[in-house]
């Protein structure tokens, strides 16, 4: 069945990822404060309710009930250029797709409530993958050999569109153990859906895939007061081996058959972070975040359970084997206070490539920058609004990446996006 590995393989990285985030596909979009200061201690400054998506022990530094909710807008350019097959001519080549990114909407929804002065409860709404991308424009194009004059088709399992969201539902508790050290955990209930299409003008569809599901994880965190004006968090979310089911058909080259699969299943990584605020005087305040990703542990993809006409042929099959490795994030970013109604933010955040040895020419993949900037007006004690935008730059990158079809296929990637991002704050 090695024909359908490279088309459905595009699928499962997808559910796992968003193309012009955060290497490996993280996706960091939890809140528009966060965007303006690079995520740079969102795990600890705890200025409003969305530290739940990093923190659940930073819950104990809220008196009084909390909430906010917000949106987030992703302007994706993706870029695609000189996809060629190696060992033809340079000028003899597939063509490029300028702009292969498909821009979304991305909500969030967080809420805490204290309990007493020892615990406090959050449930949590918000996206930590989110990707669309479509590179099927050059699915058509040819090349002409140059010795035989015959027509090479284009590497149709490696271009085509993808469309990928994920939901994060947290539920989360902290206790406060004394007036420096609290510590909190959390149930991460986790929707992913995706569609996948590939296409060849010879045999149609190759790949027509429609699949969601759920999957189950978890947060512990900490939170350590060392003073009014520095403090320290630590988080550790456990992520869940992802399992997506509904309609996954590839064709097979080798049975001439469509297989309908039941599953994919995907081992996301966990993540670590530790985050740190400091208040230096009562106009400015520094913060950073340094985040582990154990991309590592996505080593192999795998289906389950594959039908033709209603016989089951295989129970489960390896897709790919990968070589990604662990990836660190550093990020730092600055809050001056203007006045007791205007705050703003600047921050810049440098993010580590996780792609190996194995790349991939429909997953764009490299080391990237974030520059930030955002502001919070107060409109007065209980009522706040923040903006925030990042601007996301990858770098261009060479790709060669093995087509079933027609052999090698080199090309050059880029991965970059603007993120425009408003929230509303309540604070009891």
């Amino acid at each position: 069945m090695k024909y359908f590995n490279k088309t459905t393989l595009a699928l499962a990285i997808a559910l796992t990822s968003t193309q012009a985030a955060a290497s490996g596909f993280q996706s960091n979009s939890q809140s528009a404060t966060g965007f303006g200061r690079a995520f740079a201690g969102d795990a600890i400054i705890a200025d409003n309710a969305s530290v739940l998506s990093r923190n659940p022990a930073a819950m104990a530094l809220f008196k009084d009930t909390a909430i906010s909710t917000g949106i987030s807008y992703i302007d994706i350019d993706i870029s695609v250029k000189d996809v060629e097959l190696v060992g033809m001519p340079p000028e003899n080549g597939y063509g490029s797709v300028g702009s292969a990114g498909t821009n979304k909407f991305i909500p969030n929804f967080y809420y805490i409530q204290p309990i007493n002065d020892k615990f406090a409860f959050g449930v949590a709404a918000f996206t930590n993958f989110a990707t669309g991308t479509d590179a099927g424009a050059l699915s058509n194009n040819f090349i002409t050999h140059p010795v035989t004059q015959s027509p090479i088709p284009a590497p149709v399992d490696l271009l085509g569109e993808t469309e990928v969201t994920t939901m994060n539902f947290n539920t989360s508790l902290s206790y406060r153990i004394n007036d420096q050290l609290s510590v909190g955990a959390g149930i991460d209930f986790i929707y992913g859906e995706g569609k996948l299409t590939r296409n060849s003008q010879v045999t149609g569809k190759l790949v027509d895939i429609d699949a969601d599901g759920w999957a189950i994880g978890g947060i512990v965190g900490l939170a350590y007061e060392i003073n009014a004006n520095n403090r320290l968090g630590v988080s550790y979310r456990f992520s869940p081996e992802f399992k997506a089911e509904g309609d996954i058909n590839t064709l097979n080259s080798q049975l001439k058959a469509n297989v309908a699969f039941d599953e994919i299943v995907i081992p996301l990584p966990n993540i670590f972070q530790v985050a740190g605020f400091h208040q230096l005087n009562d106009k400015f305040a520094i913060h950073y975040t340094a985040q582990l990703t154990t991309w590592g542990d996505f080593d192999q993809i795998t289906l389950e359970d594959g039908y033709v006409s209603g016989n089951l042929i295989a129970s489960e099959a390896t897709l790919k084997s990968y070589q990604w490795k662990d990836s660190w994030l550093f990020s730092l970013g600055g809050t001056y206070t203007v006045n007791e109604n205007v705050k703003v933010r600047m921050g810049i955040m440098k993010d580590e490539a996780v792609a190996g040895p194995i790349s991939s020419i429909s997953i764009p993949d490299s080391d990237r920058t974030w520059y930030t900037a955002g502001f919070t007006y107060s409109l007065d004690q209980h009522n706040s609004i923040d903006f925030g935008v990042a601007a996301v730059r990858g770098e261009d990158t060479e790709v060669i990446e093995a087509s079933a079809i027609v052999g090698n296929i080199s090309a050059h990637t880029r991965s970059d996006a603007v993120y425009y991002s408003m929230q509303y704050n309540y604070q009891f």
